[in-house]
């Protein structure tokens, strides 16, 4: 049986079982049940497998023949394949203990799967993912980046980030028209922000909405009277760390 890529699920199958190896061993080791989202035709599958840190190995994968596949090709008692949606799936089926995450992400989403991350972070402490190498460098960067925007704050205010390697387009079946990247997001200590965190997110994305305005323009829509004297409203969205739209969302509250 041979599976085809499908146009409309974004899917692009990795080739090469050196690179599935090195994104494998990006994972820590620390949790013993890990999420594989988008497996395809398992060729990350092999390499996690062969990790025996790892007890239970959950895929997730939405395209019914490449869950034929899976089932006709991996007999592991430490398997579960679930045909289910990533992002319509209630994560805490995977396990009410924390997990970590890895996978060849569909480029199509990959901005909606670490939004549902952020939703889940205290389910789901690390990831690691293959992405577009633009969106990987965007969400690495620090502030003061042309790259630098929403992603990149709100992943960096729960999670650390790092750029592991990229990836070249000649290694997937069909080849991308992009570069690609595998980045990992590890937990970091902050549990709460010192703010109110819907109120944060808000700030955050309507900064970046209008990026090349100033924050005192930017955010006219949350400003009450007199609320815009602070030296950050001189500045634009992309000059602010966490902390300092922590400070400004303490500010507008």
């Amino acid at each position: 049986m041979k599976v085809k890529p499908k146009k409309h699920l974004g899917q692009h199958f990795l080739t090469d079982q050196n690179i599935a190896a090195k994104i494998a061993g990006c994972l820590s080791n620390a949790y013993p049940t890990v999420c594989e989202l988008g497996p395809g035709t398992g060729v990350l599958t092999k390499p996690l497998l062969q990790n025996k840190s790892i007890q239970k190995l959950k895929l997730i994968e939405i395209d019914n023949e490449s869950v034929e596949y899976l089932n006709s090709h991996f007999a592991d008692d430490r398997i579960t394949i679930l045909e289910a949606d990533f992002l319509r799936f209630d994560l805490s089926k995977i396990s009410t203990d924390p997990f970590a995450l890895i996978g060849n992400f569909p480029y199509n989403i990959s901005s909606q799967i670490f939004f549902k991350v952020l939703e889940n972070r205290d389910l789901i402490p690390e990831v690691v993912g293959m992405i577009q190498k633009e969106v990987a460098e965007r969400i690495a960067s620090p502030p003061g980046n042309k790259t630098y925007g929403i992603l990149s704050v709100l992943l960096q205010a729960w999670f650390d980030i790092e750029y592991c390697f990229s990836v070249s387009e000649n290694v997937f079946f069909p080849p991308p028209r992009v570069k690609s990247a595998v980045i990992r997001l590890t937990r970091n200590n902050t549990l709460k922000l010192d703010c109110n965190e819907k109120l944060f997110f808000t700030v955050v994305k309507t900064g970046f909405n209008h990026r090349r305005k100033t924050l005192r323009n930017a955010l006219k829509p949350l400003l009450k009277d007199k609320q815009n004297k602070h030296p950050f409203f001189d500045k634009r969205a992309e000059q602010l760390g966490v902390p300092e739209f922590v400070e400004l969302t303490k500010f507008l509250e």
